[in-house]
């Protein structure tokens, strides 16, 4: 059984063309420590923090080249179920569900937006051994080019509750379950470069957003927003030296009155 209810981000890895060079950046970034489980499991490379794991990161797959990105990983008690309904929901399924390894049963999706994202049904790796400490996963959103299909379909397939966020200047939701809030929802106004397709930000803690950035950026990152301090933290939009995009959250600094939700 999961220690995360179903629709709850549990998870989080991504692929590189180079994982030294991730190593290195997301070491000094994040101060994460690694475990490389060796040719047998693809060199994937568990992210630790205090001997825990937090993340993972992973050599991309041969073919054709594919981009550095974070991928998350939402919790399940029956991933072959969720899987079966995605279809009908006008997602589509790219992989599963297959076993991992013994690790868990895990499916490749993507909403009828385009959002990707994947299904974790745990056996021996139950997902993120620590949250919301330094280093640590923090929050998740999906930006999405089609907010009423996006709409439709996760609160269908996890069964979320909604909650709408009153503010003109933006359309954002919250997702929740059992009432506690688990995911976020943006829609991508003009503002987002045309190229750019409906994704998950993953949000990973850290103790100082600026001093992050500058070191992210020292290594060969790029920031493409904030950072700004809002009701929430102190937080910006940030991407690697190898183009995958993430977010860094100081959630002890804050500032502002937190937005009436209906």
């Amino acid at each position: 059984m999961s220690p995360f209810p179903d629709g709850a981000p549990c998870w989080a890895d991504a692929m590189f063309p180079d994982v030294a060079a991730a190593r290195d950046f997301y070491g000094q970034v994040l101060g994460w420590t690694f475990d490389d489980l060796g040719e047998e499991y693809g060199n994937y490379t568990m992210a630790l923090v205090d001997g825990k794991p937090v993340a993972a990161l992973m050599p991309v797959m041969p073919g054709p080249d594919a981009p550095a990105l974070w991928n998350l990983y939402l919790a399940t008690s029956d991933a072959a179920a969720v899987t079966g309904r995605v279809e009908g929901l006008g997602g589509t399924v790219a992989m599963g569900p297959e076993d991992v390894g013994g690790f868990g049963i895990t499916s490749s999706l993507r909403d009828p937006a385009g959002t990707a994202f994947s299904l974790w049904q745990p056996n021996t790796h139950p997902g993120f051994g620590l949250t919301e400490v330094p280093g640590a996963y923090a929050w998740a959103e999906v930006y999405t080019r089609d907010a009423a299909a996006t709409d439709r379909f996760f609160p269908e397939l996890f069964g979320y509750q909604v909650g709408v966020m009153e503010d003109p200047e933006m359309d954002f939701r919250i997702w929740s379950v059992a009432g506690r809030p688990v995911l976020g929802r943006m829609a991508m106004t003009d503002d987002f470069p045309p190229e750019v397709p409906s994704y998950v930000n993953v949000y990973f803690s850290v103790p100082d957003c600026d001093a992050a950035l500058d070191t992210a950026v020292r290594l060969g990152g790029q920031v493409h927003y904030g950072p700004t301090t809002t009701p929430f933290g102190r937080f910006a939009a940030v991407s690697d030296q190898q183009g995958a995009s993430f977010s860094v959250i100081d959630t002890g600094t804050t500032e502002g009155e937190m937005p009436p939700m209906t």
